[in-house]
């Protein structure tokens, strides 16, 4: 493939991925700070040092000058000074907004293959010698931005005390008949977005 098709194929790719936030961070909070960790036994432990890991929304805390990453087997929630987490899943998600009695439910994580992909489409290939050893030269076109992690953000809905990802297959096995019409109706309106806190807080609105 000549070099100006691969370059082409870069930027198309580069595109895609650019309109994901980036970060350079591994946590969500700057500084580790005090929480409180509640337990699948209904114990509370208060912890002087903790964040949640962008990795993958679990906690961690530190132990001397060393981060650790939390076991979250015994874990049901965490509470910060400025929002409280609730594990869903595996994941560490806290409340974006109630409507009624049902909630929206976000974690934020980084997109680690959409960050592996990025690194590895920036690798181009020059040139290529089919002797009797395969060689190749390449060229890295990564910038400091392409080193930034990506994030995607992950909804759930308390539907009736129970959580639920926010997809149309998800929702389709909680929902009745009745509701089901109203989120196909709902999510083909062209403005609607699975990814989007607004579009996902009204149609949690319309399913009341």
């Amino acid at each position: 493939m000549r070099l100006s098709s691969l370059l082409f194929i870069f930027v198309l790719a580069t595109q895609t991925l650019c309109a994901q936030v980036r970060t350079t961070k591994l946590t969500a909070y700057k500084q580790f700070k005090p929480s409180t960790i509640i337990l699948k036994d209904g114990r509370e432990l208060k912890q002087p040092l903790t964040n949640i890991f962008l990795k993958n929304s679990s906690l961690l805390y530190m132990k001397g000058d060393q981060s650790m990453e939390a076991n979250m087997d015994n874990i049901i929630g965490v509470k910060f000074d400025d929002r409280q987490y609730v594990k869903i899943d595996t994941l560490l998600c806290y409340q974006v907004d109630t409507v009624g009695h049902d909630a929206l439910y976000r974690a934020t994580i980084m997109d680690l293959a959409a960050y592996h992909q990025q690194l590895k489409n920036n690798q181009v290939i020059t040139s290529m010698s089919l002797g009797d050893q395969i060689s190749t030269a390449t060229v890295d076109l990564s910038t400091e931005d392409d080193f930034k992690f990506p994030l995607i953000d992950i909804f759930y809905y308390r539907l009736n005390g129970e959580f639920v990802r926010t997809h149309e297959r998800n929702l389709g096995r909680v929902l009745p008949k009745e509701k089901m019409r109203m989120l196909k109706t709902f999510v083909a309106l062209p403005e609607f977005s699975w990814t989007d806190e607004q579009s996902l807080l009204k149609l949690l609105k319309a399913l009341q």
